[in-house]
């Protein structure tokens, strides 16, 4: 995946680009009405510059993705899976300062 950028993962291509990816993904999954999403997402696309080459970000939709985010058992937005190597490793539920994400992205590099 590229990195420095944030990428848009779907039902059907989560397993390609997230389970089978390498090293720390974080998945956003958000909806266009959800105010808190709106927040957090100029923190993400600062994450994905600031730690361009670490890790990858990735946005669901969760209204245009039902079962990714059924798989992940996901009922409040926006929420945050990061995955190391294909395997969940943590969750953020809501809207977090930059500081709070970008800690719990360093413990798991």
């Amino acid at each position: 995946m590229a990195s420095g950028k944030i990428v848009e993962v779907t039902d059907h291509n989560f397993d390609e680009q997230v389970i089978k990816g390498t090293g720390l993904i974080l998945v956003d999954f958000w909806a266009e009405w959800c105010g808190p999403c709106r927040m957090i997402a100029p923190i993400l696309e600062e994450l994905a510059v600031e730690c361009e080459g670490q890790i990858t970000i990735a946005k669901l939709n969760v209204d245009e993705n039902r079962q990714a985010s059924a798989r992940f058992g996901i009922r409040s937005i926006p929420t945050i899976l990061f995955f190391k190597d294909g395997v969940q490793v943590e969750q953020i539920v809501g809207a977090m300062a930059k500081s709070a994400i970008k800690t719990k992205v360093q413990q798991h590099l």
